[in-house]
């Protein structure tokens, strides 16, 4: 018997001979030299690191980012699996990647659940707002996320004709919830799909914070990451209204480089902070008109955007060039986020659209830290 187990024994050693045991707790201190650039803190730290299992020279765990559409993820993927090879010698690192947004207090409404919900607004009308918006939401979804399209602006609801649907006809098919339309990966919702075409809307503030309160509880949104809402513009009653009857996460406030559009969105941005909704950032719309020698003219000022972002003490998230292939995709229920995503102007909506994830991002690690 002796010789039998010593045989075994030897066995034994001869399969481990050379192999490398890696402990969990390697792995947790190799992880915990990854860095998040956004938060600056460590993977393990932020606890972004779960369910680590080894088999042999194998390991394999889950990232929880802290966003759906992170910018970053690619990033972070290569640096931990680079991090888990170096210091434990792994053969094979898997990676499964989740979003679970720390801190965040979603808005939950019967089977109706909103992770953040993202305000567009701004100081006056014609900067590209409901254009933002609509590209905005969809560069989210691109970027992984469940993302929803509140088009609450009842002076203008153009979202159904930039999306494609405004024929769409809102219906129910269990007699309940009503089915938003689907267009682009996306859920919308919008005013204009219960007015005719051509008719205005003469809505007081209560009124549409009614109609608000039925579109978020009365269709069958499911469960989305992001519920990018359209405001009206201004900081009028009806925009003072709706902006108390959302639980916003954040808003962004889009102006164009012109001195009298700057000074509105300023007030837009006074009013959001008086209402206690947190101003994610600026984003400057028709910065300029890049010209076919590759110089740039600007046709409405320069600057204005980074100078309010300055002013208001907010970030500035990105400026977007003038491009008449918006216009176009716009009329013809296209976006250039989809049509051309090689063109400047849709890579700096793709890059704002992240810039707007990580403060949400920032903004719910700061709440589970005061928490």
């Amino acid at each position: 018997m002796q010789d039998e187990n010593k045989l075994n024994l030897g066995k034994f050693n001869h399969l481990h001979k050379g192999v490398n045991l890696i402990s969990s707790e390697q792995v947790y201190q190799a992880l915990s030299n990854v860095m998040d650039p956004d938060l600056n803190k460590d993977l393990v730290s932020l606890k972004m690191v779960e369910d680590v299992q080894i088999e042999g020279e194998n390991v394999s765990f889950t990232l929880v980012l802290t966003t759906p559409a992170c910018p970053l993820r690619a990033k972070l993927e290569q640096d931990a699996r680079e991090a888990v090879i170096a210091q434990t010698g792994a053969k094979d690192v898997h990676i499964n990647v989740i979003s679970r947004a720390p801190g965040t207090k979603t808005l939950n409404l019967g089977d109706n659940q909103f992770g953040h919900v993202v305000a567009v607004g701004s100081g006056k009308g014609g900067v590209g707002k409901s254009t933002i918006a609509a590209n905005l939401a969809i560069s989210l979804a691109h970027q992984g996320a469940s993302v929803g399209l509140l088009d609450a602006d009842i002076y203008g609801p153009n979202i159904p004709r930039m999306l494609g649907i405004d024929d769409f006809q809102p219906t129910s098919k269990d007699g309940n919830k009503i089915h938003p339309a689907t267009a682009h990966g996306i859920k919308v919702v919008s005013i204009g799909f219960f007015v005719q075409e051509g008719q205005p809307l003469i809505w007081r503030g209560p009124l549409l914070h009614s109609a608000i309160q039925q579109f978020l509880s009365d269709f069958d949104w499911g469960c989305i990451d992001y519920l990018v809402v359209d405001l009206p513009p201004g900081t009028g009653d009806v925009q003072l209204s709706l902006a108390q009857s959302l639980p916003i996460s954040g808003a962004v406030i889009v102006t164009t480089p012109q001195a009298v559009a700057v000074d509105d969105a300023y007030r837009a941005a006074v009013m959001f902070d008086k209402l206690g909704v947190p101003v994610l950032g600026i984003i400057e719309n028709m910065a300029f008109l890049e010209l076919p020698d590759g110089t740039h003219m600007t046709l409405f000022g320069e600057g204005g955007g980074p100078a309010l972002a300055k002013r208001s003490g907010v970030p500035f998230l990105g400026s977007i060039p003038f491009d008449q292939r918006i216009v176009q995709n716009g009329d013809n229920g296209l976006l250039i986020v989809e049509n051309h995503v090689e063109s400047p102007a849709a890579q700096a909506i793709h890059a704002i659209s992240s810039n707007v994830a990580v403060e949400l991002s920032k903004r719910d690690y700061a709440h589970l830290r005061e928490g």
